[in-house]
């Protein structure tokens, strides 16, 4: 197997950029995503790979070898498409075994991998039913079997569970991770889904507007955002806008308008070391605050801030709190209804206290010009 890398990848369709100077490298074996909302080029970039599109500049390796220019079925590399684009009129096996045909491998050695590929997607025993005959997930992992019969360097899946209904989608996020690992070849998937990409990846690439933003393994994408863009984009947040009062070793104090001051620890393996006076963003995620009726012990939490609750909404696996302070709101994920010391379910109206670690929140080097919409609830922050 060989790395892919991208040098400098732009690409237009008339007067619009649709991918800007993207470069990156993706080794061999790694299950790699593109995640970004529609319209941010990761399909784009996607068909770029596989020989569909041509890049306006830039080149495109595999291994030593340059492919920018090469037509589709000259590069070791297969696409599973959103439809699944299999062939109606062709059994569950013929499918699969259409790409050996082509080559014109010989007719047992072709039955043998058929088999083989049919037994890795668990569909041997529906190798002679119609694609009209099966369900979507067993359509999936038939476009998988035929991707993967003809031994590619690369397989690419351009949204490939968008069509399935939630269960199934998670059902088939397992599957792909267990056929990655046994096939060991390289995937590179695109979504615009934050979970899908978060728990099958070993690393993202967030894309927005025809560029990357940022890079690298789901967990830190998520703890460490380096922009709002990101923070927002990967899971929920609150976005904290505020300037700097004092910048000690170990953390900062930044003043939110309408608020008490709040502090933050800096880690400078990651984070920036903003000057006093600096206009910066924190990004604290609503699963690391806590809320209670009554106050903690200030040794216990170095950020405790009064508030009311302003609005409860139960969902299930959590429920979810929105709470004013001063001028700003924040959103909180309880993973239990009742809360700390008196085991009674908060209200609405009803003060309370949240806290966090100080490790809890992200520092960003960046100022929102105007809100961004936030999921289920509007909060202006």
């Amino acid at each position: 197997m060989e790395k892919l890398i991208l040098k400098n990848i732009t690409k237009y369709f008339g007067g619009f950029r649709a991918v800007n100077n993207v470069s990156m490298e993706i080794e061999p074996g790694e299950l790699y995503s593109f995640l970004g909302p529609s319209g941010c080029g990761k399909t784009t970039l996607l068909r770029m790979i596989a020989g569909f599109e041509t890049p306006s500049s830039g080149k495109i390796f595999l291994g030593k070898n340059e492919i920018t220019s090469l037509p589709p079925y000259k590069r070791q590399v297969n696409t599973i498409f959103q439809n699944y684009s299999l062939f109606p009129h062709k059994t569950v096996s013929e499918n699969v075994a259409f790409g050996l045909q082509i080559k014109k491998i010989p007719k047992v050695e072709i039955q043998e991998q058929v088999m083989e590929m049919l037994k890795l997607v668990k569909m041997e025993s529906e190798k002679n039913k119609y694609p009209s005959m099966i369900s979507g997930g067993q359509k999936q992992r038939v476009a998988i079997a035929r991707a993967l019969i003809n031994k590619p360097q690369l397989l690419l899946l351009d949204e490939p569970l968008a069509a399935l209904d939630l269960k199934l989608r998670q059902h088939m996020l397992i599957e792909l991770m267990n056929i990655h690992d046994m096939v060991g070849i390289t995937f590179i998937y695109v979504t615009h889904d934050q979970g899908e990409a978060i728990s099958i990846s070993d690393r993202v690439a967030v894309m927005n507007e025809g560029e990357v933003v940022q890079e690298g393994p789901p967990e830190e994408i998520y703890e460490k955002p380096n922009s709002i863009f990101s923070a927002y984009f990967i899971g929920d947040t609150n976005l904290i806008t505020g300037e700097v009062l004092d910048v000690k070793d170990e953390y900062v104090e930044l003043k939110c308008k309408g608020s008490d001051n709040f502090y933050f620890e800096i880690d400078s393996a990651y984070h920036f070391i903003p000057n006093v006076g600096d206009k910066v963003t924190v990004s604290l995620r609503p699963e690391k605050i806590a809320i209670s009726r009554n106050e903690p012990k200030r040794k216990d939490y170095f950020n405790i801030v009064p508030g009311i609750v302003e609005d409860i909404l139960y969902l299930g696996t959590h429920t979810q709190y929105i709470v004013k302070v001063g001028d700003l709101k924040f959103r909180v994920f309880s993973q239990h209804k009742k809360v700390y010391v008196d085991e009674k379910e908060l209200d609405w109206e009803e003060e309370v206290f949240l806290f966090w670690h100080d490790t809890d929140s992200y520092l960003i080097n960046e100022v929102r010009e105007e809100m961004l919409p936030v999921k289920n609830h509007e909060i202006p922050l």
